[in-house]
């Protein structure tokens, strides 16, 4: 089997993604955390990324949301640490 250079972009996020998961069941990462929110967002889309080149529209779409909702809870994540700085 040969692997491109995409396949392993796919490979490392989806390793991503289960490495926030199981770090989320374990308690050793709140799900209110940028960092959680970021393994998802850089997984999801270097798994995008793979789709690319070999495309499968269902699992696209779902990167694309996983993607899209990591980044609000990122950006959540930032503004509200950010406001809660600012109000003390």
């Amino acid at each position: 089997m040969r692997l491109n250079w995409f396949d392993l972009a796919g490979f490392v996020g989806v390793v991503l993604i289960v490495i926030g998961y199981l770090l989320l069941q374990l308690n050793k990462l709140p799900s209110a955390a940028p960092a959680y929110s970021l393994l998802n967002a850089i997984g999801a889309f270097l798994v995008m990324v793979s789709l690319v080149f070999d495309f499968n529209l269902s699992a696209f779409l779902m990167e694309a949301f996983w993607f899209l909702i990591s980044l609000f809870g990122l950006f959540r994540a930032i503004f509200t640490k950010s406001a809660a700085a600012r109000a003390v």
